[in-house]
């Protein structure tokens, strides 16, 4: 067998092995990116309980009205529901922190009490106000089972401004901007709560 044999042969065996691997590659892409969606929805999600709910909220966005709150804007809503009841509502909300914006989701049962929060996006400073993006998150943990009337609307701030929650250590505007955020999200929720909470109630 001579040197060019030897070479044909070679690409040959290369492109075959190529076309077999870009073969299985794209016949298992559709398991793939729907196992990635899951694991996506999974790490999004963890402000629920996954056997709270039976259906997959990410997919079923809300159409959401007045979106331009008094100290935040939400970016996005969704429904979470048990065998077609809803369980709660997530809402992605957006206000200003110190270093730059900070996203969070704010899960609120169909009684307009705080599930749970995440912080999807931010850029605060690392050690201070950065910690808000930790998960979990003990400081964030506070606000679960408040409602937007309980505490009162003064109550709804820092104890240093006579309300009832602590501040995150060198953390004031991270704070401030939370909180009003989750108030913000759970004063919606009640202005909106037959439309956000659907048939399914």
């Amino acid at each position: 067998m001579n040197r060019t044999t030897s070479i044909l042969i070679l690409l040959l065996l290369a492109g075959v092995g190529i076309g077999a691997t870009y073969l299985v590659q794209r016949s298992n892409a559709p398991q793939i990116a729907a196992e990635q969606r899951l694991l996506d929805s999974r790490k999004l999600l963890d402000v629920l309980a996954s056997e709270t709910y039976d259906n997959q909220p990410l997919q079923q966005p809300l159409a959401l009205a007045d979106i331009a709150l008094s100290h935040s804007t939400l970016s996005g809503g969704y429904r979470a529901t048990n065998a077609g009841r809803t369980v709660a509502v997530l809402l992605r909300s957006q206000s200003q922190g110190y270093a730059g914006s900070i996203e969070l989701l704010i899960a609120i049962d169909a009684n307009g009490k705080l599930l749970g929060v995440k912080t999807l996006k931010q850029t605060e400073t690392p050690a201070f106000g950065g910690v808000i993006g930790d998960w979990p998150n003990t400081w964030l943990q506070a606000f679960v089972g408040k409602s937007s009337n309980e505490p009162t609307d003064s109550g709804w701030a820092l104890k240093k401004d006579q309300g009832q929650f602590d501040q995150m250590a060198g953390a004031t505007i991270t704070s401030r901007a939370a909180i009003n955020a989750i108030h913000d999200a759970l004063r919606y929720f009640d202005e909106h709560r037959a439309a956000l909470l659907g048939s399914g109630t």
